[in-house]
């Protein structure tokens, strides 16, 4: 290498060394100087290249292989020493230091300069990668933050970054090391769920696993790292599938919507009992059901707030926009963009902590059943049709069993959606709203299934006092739901006076509305029901 290139060898290499040392101590503020340096590294190297040193020049070449984080951002590659005592929470390699990511430990930036050509070559082409680093790319809220704490929970707007923050965290965990016998539990709300999002999502643990990646073992229900640790897939709609297994860590996502929220919560703490500090993440949209606010309020729990729009370079071009311009202000905005956690209306007829009393699990046979559907007034992608199902059991109590309510559908799309929730739980009748669309309802719906029995009903008072008298049926217990219908749920706990929620027409409250009233109020006046 030439002599007049020494300085600027050295210069580079000690500016190396100092970002190792940033990425070890975690040191927040350094982190966009770190960055800025990065995106130059590999203009300093090209211009450390010499026509006479083959090796310096191919590691410019862009053939350099993507670093991955180990865990809180030392880097490594296969080519990488890795001790067996990897410090598997900080990312440091406690047997031979932060300099092993170099591949030499303890070796100053003098030392580096004697070092043949080839050897550094092969140190100089990590430098351009260190941009791909989670510790670096991520946002400071989406990094594991320091201090002694056994839950992190990130509460986070839709599409602010908190699914790739757990799926980081996951990966990080679980690759360090050559070999590991870790245990780690993933919870979603059912198991599609957790492969969809959690695993092979966008930002899932399949997607941004760029080097060390698991196998899906589908039979298994779980992913297995190289190095053998091992993450098993769970739902809530099964909190027993936690009894047994124990985990040294455990990401939990969207707990709010989870079905069955506190017993599931329950089975996972009981089995987080490994190692000497076993730690779980939660990732979640708020809602205030007594889970989560029970979370928030334990000492144990670190909270992070994201907000949608922090995230918006990662988000397509006038999404922030076009939400902001129909959410902006509302209590729905503040909960699904900022990451806000809204306590329910104090003039709701509805409480969010009677859904825990009034939640079942389904046993036994139904002797009715309706599909209720209230359309929407025009078709868009804003729009959304009301579908709910509910049934009459034995003993005189109805049974809210789905919410089927789709969004943005068109007029066939929605129709649709209800034959399908017709014959799914073979119910007897559909109950449908006719104020908007009149005539043209029925006939959507018999085009999609001309067999379809429908009776049509039309709304002469509003909404508020339509629904009154199903909360009274709610009140002196004479409905139950077949598990957690958290849109629904949300409709009914910000349902006002003013027959709004969140500012919008309540179309899933609607539907729920109609279908009470068909199996438990009918002929008690209105709303008048008639078949056709």
């Amino acid at each position: 290498m030439a002599d007049a290139n020494t300085g600027k060898v050295a210069g580079a290499l000690l500016d190396y060394s100092h970002k190792m040392d940033a990425i070890v101590a975690k040191r927040a503020d350094d982190r966009a100087v770190i960055l800025g340096a990065v995106s130059s590294a590999a203009g300093l190297i090209e211009d450390m290249a010499q026509p006479d040193s083959g090796a310096v020049a191919a590691a410019v070449s862009g053939e350099a292989p993507v670093v991955d984080a180990v865990t809180n951002g030392v880097p490594t590659n296969a080519n990488v020493h890795t001790s067996a005592k990897a410090n598997v929470e900080g990312g440091v390699d406690a047997e031979a230091g932060a300099g092993a990511a170099l591949g030499q430990p303890n070796l100053s930036p003098a030392d580096m300069l004697d070092l043949p050509a080839e050897d550094l070559a092969e140190r100089l082409k990590l430098w351009p990668s260190l941009g791909n680093l989670w510790a670096f790319t991520g946002r400071d809220e989406q990094q594991p933050p320091p201090g002694d704490w056994r839950t992190w929970l990130i509460m986070g707007g839709r599409g602010s970054g908190k699914t790739r923050a757990g799926a980081e965290w996951v990966h990080a965990i679980a690759s360090a090391g050559r070999s590991s016998d870790l245990r780690i539990a993933l919870i979603a709300e059912t198991l599609g769920d957790a492969r969809e999002v959690m695993i092979d999502g966008i930002s899932g643990i399949m997607r941004i696993a760029r080097s060390r990646r698991p196998e899906f073992e589908i039979s298994r229900r779980r992913l297995v790292w190289p190095n053998g640790a091992v993450a098993q897939i769970f739902s809530s709609e099964d909190p027993e599938s936690l009894r047994g297994p124990q985990f040294h860590f455990a990401w939990s996502d969207e707990l709010a919507k989870w079905k069955h929220g506190q017993e599931t919560w329950d089975m996972l703490q009981f089995g987080l009992r490994l190692g000497t500090a076993p730690r779980q993440l939660v990732t979640t949209t708020p809602r205030p059901v007594p889970l989560l606010k029970a979370l928030i309020s334990d000492p144990a729990t670190l909270t992070t707030r994201i907000s949608t729009r922090d995230n918006q370079h990662n988000l397509a071009p006038g999404f922030i926009e076009a939400l902001a311009n129909r959410y902006g202000g509302t209590r729905l905005g503040r909960q699904e963009l900022d990451g806000e956690l809204i306590e329910d209306r104090e003039d709701a007829l509805w409480r969010r902590e009677m859904f825990d009393a009034v939640t079942i699990r389904m046993s036994g046979d139904l002797r009715r059943i309706v599909v209720a559907v209230d359309p929407p007034a025009a078709a868009g992608p804003n729009s959304c049709c009301g579908i709910v199902v509910a049934g009459l059991d034995g003993a005189g109590r109805a049974v809210v069993l789905a919410d089927c309510s789709v969004e943005g559908a068109s007029p066939a799309g929605w129709a649709s959606a209800v034959a399908k929730a017709y014959r799914r739980f073979a119910a007897d009748r559909v109950v449908a709203e006719i104020n908007q669309g009149g005539d043209m309802v029925t006939a959507m719906l018999k085009s999609i299934d001309e067999t379809l029995p429908v009776a049509t009903v039309r709304a002469t008072r509003g909404k508020f006092l339509r629904a009154e008298p199903v909360a009274a049926l709610y009140e002196q217990g004479r409905v139950a739901h077949a598990g957690r219908f958290m849109a629904l749920e949300d409709q009914m706990c910000d349902f006002g006076p003013d027959g709004l929620s969140s500012g919008r027409s309540p179309d899933r409250l609607d539907a729920l509305v109609w279908a009470l009233t068909a199996l438990m109020l009918e002929g008690g006046g209105e709303p008048r029901v008639r078949g056709i």
